[in-house]
């Protein structure tokens, strides 16, 4: 219900959660940070100027919004959105976490696939006040902050 996904849509985060990277190098096995039975968690590719890394938690089956939302992904999502906030506290030197969810054009959906967001916070960030950075950050520049979290999860 209320759907907007157009005809052909070709899913960036299916194609992720399937195992396979982006050809423009939007999307990368490389992004991926953790996972559940149910989740995926990635470095996303667009940040925003003062919150670098953040991270997208997706269901792995394809459900465009929440209202779509199966409540077993849901609350695999939520879990990993938990695990994920606690390992960017520990390693990014940010001071807070903000989780934010969006639905529908109106809502500021963009992607069609029920999708988290989770960005370390800093004193006087602006995340709020200012857009997303043009275009997609490269590959090598997400990898470092892939690689903290994916080293933070490790020593658990």
């Amino acid at each position: 219900m209320f759907n907007h996904e157009p005809p052909g849509y070709v899913c960036p985060f299916c194609r992720l959660v399937a195992g396979e990277d982006d050809p423009a190098g939007v999307n990368l096995q490389d992004d991926i940070v953790r996972g559940n039975e149910l989740a995926t968690a990635f470095v996303a590719p667009t940040w925003w100027p003062n919150n670098h890394g953040h991270v997208l938690v997706v269901a792995d089956a394809h459900h465009e919004n929440l209202y779509d939302l199966p409540s077993p992904y849901g609350h695999a999502v939520h879990d990993l959105v938990r695990e994920v906030a606690v390992a960017i506290r520990r390693t990014y030197g940010c001071d807070g976490i903000t989780v934010r969810q969006h639905n529908e054009p109106s809502g500021w959906q963009t992607a069609w696939h029920y999708h988290v967001h989770v960005f370390p916070r800093y004193p006087g960030d602006d995340l709020y006040a200012l857009p997303s950075m043009p275009g997609f950050v490269p590959a090598a520049a997400r990898l470092p902050y892939a690689d903290k979290l994916r080293s933070y999860f490790s020593s658990l």
